[in-house]
């Protein structure tokens, strides 16, 4: 399956069905009197995010939505059917943007979140409505009123416990498939990996987390060199970021300080976000050099650098351990807000 983050739709809503002018003409029947019934309401546009989808490549092949219309009124005081409502399922994590692709509308955080994009016409009166003591025979009857039609752009941003970052080569997509059953491409050249990749790692006893791999960043990403920057956007919602230096490296505070800069060039808030910093490939290194390279990049941190081998496993099992850790105090913290927001009556 391809991955596709971000599309354009167009949706429109259901018109109302017109009123119905009718009047009761029966054999024997001295006043009949109108009885047009109203139009049916026209079905309402809803996005909703699902469990089951983790890219909108459907989208790619459908863009045009249109609810069903109501259906018009008939004699007899009869009201038109209402349209049928159209839900857009969408990934768990979809934003909604105007067509200025700026102005957000709408954010799917939850499964079973939904967003009312656009509202279904109401239908016309018959002329039964119009019935009165000064007009008792009304010959007047409403169209039902147009539905909404709309553009929006859908940009979708993982769902991910830990964001995996790093330069090309960095190891992120061999630490990825070590610690879960992703299996991303792998290869010795740089930008494998072309889209984002998710993995869940699991630790026993019910502890797991998943981790989202974003392609390598490269010295001005942000201003579109390489892949450019536009993949970050799927570790926003992480709990922390595992900085993966290649060991290798002849200068790994070098490493360290690109990927940085990019990142507080595409947003402070990400930034600012509680940082890993690994090692990685020491199983390429002696102790010596290994030791030498850590001390460097602690110095330049002013903290722990975790040594580790994605390949062999060296080191990687007391890092998940934390990462871990920091993921379920992360979501317990989101549980008690959106309990919070609902006793407050902030989301539906």
């Amino acid at each position: 399956m391809k991955f596709l983050d971000r599309t354009k739709i167009y949706i429109k809503s259901g018109a109302g069905g017109a009123g119905c002018l009718s009047f009761r003409r029966e054999k024997f029947v001295e006043f009949g009197g109108p009885n047009g019934g109203d139009g049916g309401d026209g079905g309402h546009v809803w996005l909703e995010a699902v469990d089951n989808l983790n890219t909108l490549i459907d989208f790619r092949f459908q863009q045009h939505f249109k609810a069903q219309s109501g259906r018009p009124g008939e004699g007899s005081n009869k009201t038109g059917a209402g349209g049928e409502d159209l839900v857009i399922k969408v990934p768990v994590g979809t934003q909604v943007f105007e067509e200025d692709e700026e102005t957000l509308i709408g954010d799917l955080e939850e499964t079973g979140d939904r967003l009312l994009l656009a509202k279904g016409g109401s239908g016309g009166f018959g002329n039964a409505r119009f019935k009165s003591a000064t007009n008792q025979a009304p010959r007047r009857a409403n169209p039902g009123h147009p539905g909404e039609n709309r553009t929006v752009w859908l940009r979708l941003k993982l769902i991910a416990d830990i964001g995996l970052v790093g330069l090309p080569n960095a190891g992120k997509s061999t630490f990825l498939a070590a610690v879960s059953a992703a299996k991303p491409k792998i290869a010795d050249y740089p930008f494998t990996t072309l889209h984002p990749n998710l993995g869940v790692v699991s630790l026993g006893d019910g502890q797991s987390f998943v981790v989202a791999d974003i392609p390598g960043l490269i010295e001005g990403a942000h201003e579109g060199a390489g892949i450019g920057d536009r993949f970050l956007g799927h570790v926003e919602r992480c709990a922390a970021l595992l900085h993966l230096i290649d060991g290798t490296e002849h200068d790994v505070v070098g490493a360290y300080r690109t990927v940085r800069r990019e990142i507080e060039a595409y947003d402070a808030a990400l930034a600012s976000r509680e940082e890993f910093v690994a090692l990685n490939k020491t199983d390429a290194l002696d102790d010596e050099t290994t030791e030498e390279k850590r001390k460097a990049l602690e110095a330049e941190i002013g903290g722990e650098v975790y040594r580790i081998s994605g390949a062999t496993g060296d080191g990687v099992k007391p890092l998940l351990g934390k990462l871990s850790l920091l993921a379920t105090k992360k979501r317990a913290d989101d549980k008690s807000a959106s309990q919070n927001e609902e006793e407050m009556g902030w989301r539906p």
